[in-house]
């Protein structure tokens, strides 16, 4: 089979982000096109909160692209990236003085640029990006995607925090969403219904002039030993990662930010931080879920998530930091749902051994509305891929 072809484009966009309302931006969006026969079949991949879409679903090492796995059984797969990842526009975050004033973070930044150079607050004292901007982005690449593809319809794939992103867009536009398949998903059953003043699914941005400065920096970073550390807390298995994998992945994260790449580490050649958006969302929680019967019904979906994950399950009295992927799969209204809880697998599923099993469900799910056979309920699936129900 040829390999899928390659194309990077840069979708323009008028932003709905507060800090460059208005301005003509560009939306970094990877396609693969898998060789395929009669009309393509369109699949949107969106990362999650701190991974680029490049390194989360296109990895350069081995059979981790998922992006480009799926691409070789016929598929059209494009990977975006919202504002402030990647290689997007990234508005008010060049400025090392954007990250957050805490000592812990100024330190990060030594010597590469000198700590010592950050003075006084932050030039941009709110998030960067919030659901109804997230939404608006999602939106126009889709449009492209359909326009580019002649296709009606676009199947969507989240991992984790892309999940507030795609879960409220697909209800409040199922006519371009063909199925739903959502990997480690972020879902706070407590989490913010609406925007402040106004409800959920009308399309109105948050206003300029008040754009909830709930963090009061638009950026906070991430460090390669973070990522190990936060990754270690999932790993319970015998070789459930390769040895070189944050290697790797880190890799990869640095090469989609050419600005965070020369931050950080200690004197010499710097060893890079992950930029990382501060967001403020809602319309994602056990309220706005059944709204209209979309999900599970005109909007097929599947869930997996990996019985290791510490992230997408937490404590019940966190509040909006209370996580929990089987509420999410109770709130979906509709009988076309279906979860699968995997075994020894954590939240960086996409790099661990269960990659090229994760690949294959997703196929599945698109081709056949079925993984190992099942097409609803929530189930336990073990390494041999055997199920066993959950409820």
């Amino acid at each position: 089979m040829a390999a899928p072809t390659l194309k990077n484009h840069f979708v323009e966009h008028k932003s709905t982000i507060p800090a460059n309302a208005g301005e003509l931006v560009k939306i970094h969006v990877r396609e693969r096109d898998g060789t395929h026969t009669g009309p393509r079949r369109p699949v949107l991949m969106l990362h999650g909160r701190s991974v680029p879409a490049m390194a989360g679903f296109d990895l350069q090492y081995k059979k981790y692209s998922w992006a480009e796995e799926l691409a070789k059984t016929g598929f059209d797969v494009f990977v975006m990236e919202l504002q402030g990842s990647g290689l997007s526009t990234r508005p008010m975050m060049d400025d090392h003085k954007n990250v957050s004033p805490a000592p812990a973070q100024r330190a990060l930044l030594v010597p590469h640029p000198n700590a010592s150079a950050y003075t006084g607050p932050v030039s941009y004292a709110a998030q960067l990006n919030n659901s109804q901007s997230d939404w608006d982005e999602v939106d126009r690449v889709v449009d492209f995607i359909l326009a580019e593809t002649g296709a009606s319809q676009v199947d969507l794939i989240g991992w984790s925090a892309a999940a507030q992103q795609f879960g409220p867009y697909a209800i409040q536009h199922p006519g371009k969403v063909r199925s739903l398949f959502l990997l480690a998903p972020i879902f706070p059953p407590q989490g913010r219904a609406s925007a402040p003043g106004t409800d959920f699914g009308a399309p109105v941005p948050l206003p300029v002039s008040k754009p909830e400065a709930a963090f009061g920096y638009p950026m906070t970073v991430g460090t390669k030993s973070g990522l190990d550390v936060s990754w270690q807390k999932d790993l319970k298995c015998p070789g459930q990662r390769e040895d070189k994998m944050v290697d790797e992945v880190w890799k990869a994260i640095m090469a989609v930010d050419p600005v965070g790449a020369t931050w950080g580490g200690p004197a010499g050649p710097p060893e890079g931080l992950n930029r990382i958006r501060n967001s403020y969302w809602w319309g994602w929680n056990s309220k706005t879920v059944p709204l209209y019967n979309v999900l599970g019904g005109t909007v097929p979906v599947c869930i997996v998530y990996g019985e290791h994950d510490s992230i997408v399950n937490t404590a019940p009295d966190l509040g909006l930091l209370y996580f929990s992927v089987p509420e999410l799969y109770k709130a979906i209204p509709g009988p076309k749902k279906l979860m699968l809880r995997i075994a020894c697998a954590g939240h960086q599923a996409p790099w661990e051994r269960v990659a090229n099993d994760i690949h294959t469900m997703s196929e599945h799910w698109l081709k056949q509305g079925k993984v190992e056979g099942a097409s609803s309920g929530s189930y336990y699936r073990d390494e041999d891929g055997a199920l066993t129900p959950l409820e």
